[in-house]
């Protein structure tokens, strides 16, 4: 798997959002259109159906400087420390995701895969190939062919994750 913005991908499915696990609340996206999963949500949508996709509460992270960008590094080290001894990491936190179409809004659950949030450029870049997922001008396949050949190497590093979705938005 490997995590491109608000994207989490594999080499079958892309999501908004981590990959759910069991029953659990989750956002997938196909070259069809978006599916809801998990126990207490329900719906699939064509893409010609969806008039928007929007992110609501998504774990944003601002850029820090100074004592900030200490206190920030400080935390990270603290929560790996404890894990390490024992301790039990933080849930991931949940966001929305709400699909509109002619009928209404739906209002999705899906997990943060970003531990201590998503960069901002990341999301804003994210929210925006959604938008072009809508209108047709962008295409979940080249996310899912991008998986197929790619998702072994990991996550990659911020810059070229923004690198890689900007090359989306651009396809």
């Amino acid at each position: 798997m490997a995590m491109v913005g608000l994207f989490w991908i594999t080499e079958k499915s892309v999501y908004v959002g981590a990959e759910p696990a069991g029953f659990g609340p989750g956002v997938r996206l196909t070259a069809d259109g978006v599916e809801a999963l998990g126990t207490d949500q329900e719906g699939r949508w064509a893409w010609a159906d969806v008039r928007s996709v929007d992110v609501h509460f998504a774990p944003v992270r601002r850029k820090a400087s100074g004592w900030k960008a200490v206190g920030r590094a400080l935390g990270t080290a603290l929560d790996v420390v404890d894990v390490v001894l024992g301790g039990t990491p933080e849930a991931p936190p949940v966001f929305e995701v709400h699909v509109e179409t002619a009928d209404g809004t739906t209002e999705l659950d899906a997990y943060g895969a970003a531990s201590r949030g998503y960069t901002e450029s990341e999301y804003d870049l994210s929210v925006e190939l959604l938008q072009r997922f809508v209108t047709g001008i962008a295409d979940v396949s080249a996310l899912l062919e991008w998986g197929c050949t790619h998702v072994v190497e990991g996550t990659l590093g911020r810059e070229e994750r923004e690198t890689l979705l900007r090359a989306w938005l651009e396809a």
